[in-house]
């Protein structure tokens, strides 16, 4: 049965640098994918149909048109195919959490497809998903503009550790959105390489995320998973990712990291570290 990962997407900082004439904001963000995510797999089937399982699963129980199912389609109208397969998903990570979980399942529909039907995944089909769609169908460090949809290398990358904490709330992405107040931010101005990871944590530390105050006054529990991540040792920084509520925390190594998640453990919160 072939098997696709969909890793969560992280932003290390993510600058609101503009609002289009159609309402969507413009960004600045710097994307990376640790090596933690759901699970899909696909089967030839009769028809269309997805099963959800893991431990998150049961947040998607009440979604009519889940986006794998709606990429599938999409894909299979854009080659002119009937879209006879029977997806599972395991769903390992929180929803709505500001890690491109649906973003990330969407692209491995994506993926899966086009090594079962042997075809490319057409232009603009990604985009037309979601900005963070594109990002995630590659799912490797990029620099994200536009809406998220223009992607660039990244700087190359040290090795570090990270750790990933959601206090067990969803929030709204346009409410946060909404929220925002004062000017834009400009576009950051990065390097072509980091050495380690204190270097690059230096440079990340003078960047921000616009969406961490405006998530933090709708959800105070963001802040304080924050003031978790910030008091153990080793960290080297901590922020929000994407529009919340999952938050990260960099460390030297993906040990420092891996203890750091087990001694975060909270009633209801999810934490992942390496």
């Amino acid at each position: 049965m072939p098997v696709a990962q969909a890793r969560a997407k992280v932003n290390l900082f993510l600058h609101v640098t503009g609002r289009r004439l159609d309402g969507f904001h413009t960004l600045d963000s710097l994307a990376v994918f640790p090596p933690v995510g759901d699970t899909l797999r696909l089967e030839s089937g009769t028809g269309l149909s997805l099963a959800i399982d893991g431990p998150f699963g049961a947040g998607l129980s009440g979604e009519a048109d889940n986006l794998v199912l709606r990429a599938a389609r999409s894909f299979a109208d854009a080659i002119g195919r009937s879209p006879d397969i029977a997806f599972t998903l395991t769903k390992n990570l929180p929803v709505a959490s500001g890690i491109g979980g649906g973003s990330a399942d969407a692209a491995a529909s994506l993926r899966l497809l086009a090594a079962h039907w042997r075809r490319a995944v057409p232009p603009d089909l990604a985009v037309s998903l979601g900005a963070d769609v594109p990002v995630c169908l590659e799912s490797r460090p990029a620099r994200m503009g536009g809406i998220g949809e223009i992607l660039a290398p990244a700087p190359q990358l040290p090795d570090f550790g990270m750790v990933l904490v959601n206090p067990g709330i969803a929030v709204s992405t346009p409410a946060i959105f909404v929220a925002r107040t004062g000017d834009f931010s400009l576009p950051a101005g990065l390097p072509a390489r980091w050495n380690d990871a204190a270097a690059m944590t230096a440079d990340l530390a003078r960047l921000s995320n616009d969406l961490e105050a405006p998530a933090i006054r709708l959800a105070p529990a963001i802040g304080e998973v924050l003031a978790a991540l910030r008091s153990t040792p080793n960290c080297l920084l901590a922020r929000m990712s994407g529009s919340g509520a999952t938050c990260f925390g960099i460390f030297p190594t993906g040990a420092d990291a891996a203890r750091t998640a087990a001694s975060l453990a909270r009633p209801g919160w999810w934490a992942w570290g390496g």
